[in-house]
């Protein structure tokens, strides 16, 4: 479990240091012409101010130190500046800062089983200390796995779009904030063992497999127009039997049923037609 340290400040430290091996130089001096006993002081004061310097450690922004003793976490730092902390310890610099993780395109199966290519881009920092340092071997390589085996089972738990599966409540294509929100929970469950906290996660690359792309664009091609085709025809015969009524509750003209299945015909071709129109003259009578 994580313990934040809060080690006192390392500039009277640093003035000691300085003390001592001011001394050592001035006594090494005076040894030299008069006394071995104050070179022998002068290496004393040397090797004690070293000793206070292994102490002194500077913590940037956004930087932390694990502290251990013999093996013993004693620790963690926090804090930025300048502290000083007991010469035995051994530190592991980490960084606190937000990191991004450009995830590498993967080629997996959707829930249909069909190939497709999928890659997310995640924010991601270590929040415990311990955990990163500890639970884990290396944190960093542990997130590009982790994350690579949360993409390919978001992928495997739904389809790619509701082309074969109509009743699909969430797409990997159409699921939006929905997806991301998943992916986000899947990535938290799996680094949380590591101290790592997931700021944020999102899908930057969607597409079918080369080798089905051109057969699935056919696919949703074909159902776009199948799709515009029955709005044209639904929209077409409310106009045809607008028209019908119109006619008939104004009496503008009184058609039997040939008369108007020829005009059924004529306005359902004029308005389900891709092309214009081109009009003919009748010179005679339906009949003639």
């Amino acid at each position: 479990m994580e313990k934040v340290l809060k080690p006192m400040s390392g500039y009277l430290a640093l003035v000691i240091c300085l003390v001592l091996l001011g001394a050592s130089g001035y006594l090494f001096i005076i040894g030299v012409d008069e006394n071995i006993t104050f070179v022998i002081l002068a290496i004393a004061c040397f090797l004690l101010s070293c000793f206070f310097m292994k102490g002194l450690m500077i913590i940037q922004p956004n930087h932390s130190r694990v502290l251990n003793f013999f093996g013993k976490y004693v620790g963690s730092v926090k804090d930025n500046g300048l502290f000083f902390i007991n010469p035995l310890y051994s530190s592991q610099k980490m960084s606190l800062r937000s990191e991004n993780l450009q995830g590498q395109t993967l080629k997996v199966n959707d829930k249909m089983g069909n190939p497709i290519e999928i890659a997310v881009v995640m924010v991601w920092k270590v929040g415990d200390t311990y955990k990163a340092a500890f639970d884990v071997e290396r944190y960093s390589d542990f997130v590009k796995m982790q994350s690579e085996a949360a993409v390919r089972h978001l992928a495997m738990s739904f389809p790619y779009d509701n082309l074969e599966d109509d009743h699909a409540p969430i797409t990997l294509r159409e699921g939006g904030e929905k997806i991301n929100s998943i992916l986000e929970q899947e990535l938290t469950d799996r680094l949380s063992k590591a101290g790592i906290i997931i700021q944020e996660a999102r899908i930057s690359h969607l597409a079918y497999a080369s080798e089905i792309a051109g057969a699935m664009l056919q696919r949703q091609q074909a159902t776009a127009i199948v799709a515009a085709r029955t709005k044209i025809v639904e929209g077409a015969v409310g106009m045809v039997d607008l028209a019908l009524k119109k006619l008939s509750e104004e009496n503008i003209v009184e058609l039997d049923d040939e008369r108007k299945a020829a005009m059924v015909s004529n306005l359902m071709v004029v308005l389900c037609g891709e092309k214009a129109a081109q009009p003919i003259l009748n010179a005679g009578t339906l009949y003639n």
